[in-house]
């Protein structure tokens, strides 16, 4: 059985002959973590009355655990250099329980928040090696599908399990949902030692010094730029549908589930054509997605009062909105060269960033005369910010390419 997961995990392995198993188990693990990300979103009017707080103040759930992303991917993935991504995965599922079992029993507010950045540190060291391993163990030319069929398990979650979250919650109180993340990570933690095979001997030792030299290319950094205005505009309309849906669209609580079950069945499929397309146009895929993003955000904008047109393009925003990001994770991963380690993480990062940025403003502009259609605005901006740094790369790769030769190069990471 070993030996079968370790041929099958083998780096190189060719698109057509199917993605290794470890694949597959990385990406149940990211479909928990999805679901925990944004459980909050179809949760927002329950835990708000809970804890007598506002709808915007609950969105710093939402925030704050992006930023613990933010900061606990590439520190972590620092930290865990030369620790086997085998126990790197199973200490992240572990520490991400624990963080769950607070967030469910604590009733503290301030608790609930700092358990959400405990949660959020464990997930963004998760997603960090997963990310190695997966595209690793791709190979070249199967790398961004790989990274899409990953991430995709986060589109997943959308689809599962923040709707089945927000039902649960409505039914049961806000809190069921938190112990089943937490039992369900426990489950996935002994898989993963199980299941994902060891690293082989003989394995270069990542250096910290070599991680760092990764980022010197502005091709990376021009990258993870692209990272922040995807996340930012797709995910603060996601973020903020609720409110929307009810006050502004006039449909009932009983509709969100179904808003953000179609958003997160469009945004797996994105995800996984996102990731294939990518594969064979890395740089006009994403310009599309951007362009796309924009113009279902301006038509929400337009005809959010009208239920059909709204759950429509809402459906649209899902289906192209984060469908660049397994193709700019594998291009980070490229760029990032002989030391992939830091700056998957960094893909992670930046992701959060944008996540962070975007609920941020909007959590301030619904304070405004916008209101609920603050989301709207901002998710306009940020698909059209997205063609500066996307434009700018393939200028740069048609010019003086490089991104073949990296992504070609052998791994010493997986």
């Amino acid at each position: 059985m070993a030996e079968a997961s370790a041929s099958q995990c083998a780096p190189g392995t060719p698109a057509k002959a199917g993605l290794p198993l470890v694949v597959y188990i990385l990406t149940v693990g990211t479909f928990l973590m999805g679901t925990s990300e944004f459980i909050v979103a179809g949760l927002l009017p329950e835990i708000a009355a809970d804890y007598g707080v506002s709808v915007a103040q609950v969105g710093m759930a939402i925030t704050l655990f992006a930023v613990g992303m933010i900061f606990g991917a590439p520190a972590v993935g620092l930290l865990t250099l030369r620790m086997p991504k085998r126990i790197t995965l199973m200490i992240s599922l572990v520490v991400f329980a624990i963080g769950h079992l607070i967030a469910a029993l604590t009733t503290d507010f301030t608790v609930l928040l700092v358990s959400r950045v405990v949660s959020a540190v464990a997930t963004g060291a998760f997603w960090g090696s997963a990310a190695v391993v997966a595209t690793r163990a791709a190979g070249p030319t199967a790398g961004a599908r790989a990274m899409g069929l990953v991430i995709g398990g986060g589109m997943l979650a959308n689809v599962l399990g923040v709707p089945l979250g927000s039902i649960a919650g409505q039914l049961a109180g806000w809190r069921g949902p938190f112990w089943a993340l937490a039992v369900i990570a426990a489950v996935v933690a002994v898989a993963i030692v199980k299941l994902v095979p060891a690293e082989p001997p003989g394995q270069a030792i990542p250096h910290i010094r070599g991680e760092f030299a990764g980022l010197r290319t502005a091709r990376l950094w021009l990258v993870l730029l692209a990272c922040v205005t995807v996340n930012a505009g797709a995910l603060s309309v996601y973020s903020f549908i609720a409110p929307l849906l009810t006050e502004h669209t006039g449909l009932g609580s009983r509709f969100i589930p179904i808003a953000l079950a179609l958003f997160g069945v469009a945004s797996l499929f994105g995800s996984i054509f996102g990731g294939r397309i990518g594969d064979r146009h890395p740089f006009t895929m994403p310009m599309f997605t951007a362009g796309v993003s924009a113009l279902a955000s301006a038509g929400l904008f337009a005809f959010s009062s009208q239920p059909a047109p709204t759950l429509i393009l809402f459906t649209l925003l899902g289906l192209v909105g984060l469908a660049a990001n397994p193709v700019l994770a594998h291009l980070a991963v490229g760029y990032g060269g002989e030391a992939p380690t830091l700056a998957s993480s960094m893909v992670i990062s930046f992701l959060n960033v944008g996540t962070a940025l975007g609920t941020w403003v909007t959590g301030m502009l619904i304070g405004t005369q916008l209101g609920v259609l603050a989301p709207l605005l901002v998710g306009v901006i940020f698909g059209l910010l997205t063609f500066v740094p996307v434009v700018t790369v393939a200028v740069l790769e048609r010019r003086h390419p490089i991104l073949r030769h990296k992504l070609a190069a052998p791994s010493h990471a997986a």
